[in-house]
């Protein structure tokens, strides 16, 4: 992914033809590991082990303007985004709604300015501000540039969906004498200091 600072709205990458949001993607947000996908979360890829794990899984009805709202904040916490882009988050998700659906889903939003508000409507901030978030977005993997208004979304952060389930996983800090016993146990030796 990207630094904020280093996109520039007038000179972005354009995928007319491919969303490059659609394979897994993986974040270090701070000291956490943030991961978008689809499945396989909870399996080694490499191995085919399933990972044990404790879970407790809620599950809480929301209305429709409700669920959208603490989709996206959970959605802005776990990626870390700042005040401005989860403000804009909110305002993308909302457009995101109203976006018709082909083929069964939406893969792309259309984004533009004009009368003072995003595709006319006030969403009370001013364009500037509404593209100082839009970074951020781009710059952590919610959208990429599809043509200068549309942009392609990720599929794991964008949906239409009825349900949505928010997984943090705690691990317990390993300790330096942890690492070393399991490098011993699979083979490696000691050097004497």
């Amino acid at each position: 992914m990207s630094d904020v600072s280093q996109i520039n709205l007038r000179n972005l990458d354009y995928s007319p033809t491919v969303n490059p949001l659609v394979e897994a993607q993986a974040l270090t947000i701070k000291r956490r590991l943030v991961r978008a996908g689809r499945g396989e979360d909870l399996i080694n890829s490499k191995t085919g082990e399933i990972v044990g794990v404790a879970a407790i899984h809620q599950i809480e009805e929301r209305d429709d303007a409700e669920f959208v709202k603490v989709f996206a904040a959970g959605v802005s916490a776990a990626y870390g985004l700042n005040r401005t882009a989860q403000r804009v988050f909110q305002a993308v998700l909302d457009e995101y709604q109203r976006t018709p659906m082909r083929g069964g889903y939406a893969d792309s939003v259309e984004l533009f300015w004009f009368g003072g508000g995003l595709s006319g409507r006030d969403i009370g901030m001013s364009e500037k501000t509404f593209q100082r978030g839009l970074k951020e977005l781009l710059a952590k993997g919610f959208l990429a540039p599809k043509t200068a208004s549309l942009f392609w979304v990720n599929p794991a952060l964008f949906f239409k969906g009825d349900r949505v389930m928010f997984i943090k996983e705690y691990r317990r800090r390993r300790t330096t004498s942890d690492k070393a016993l399991e490098l011993e146990t699979n083979g490696q030796l000691r050097l004497d200091t």
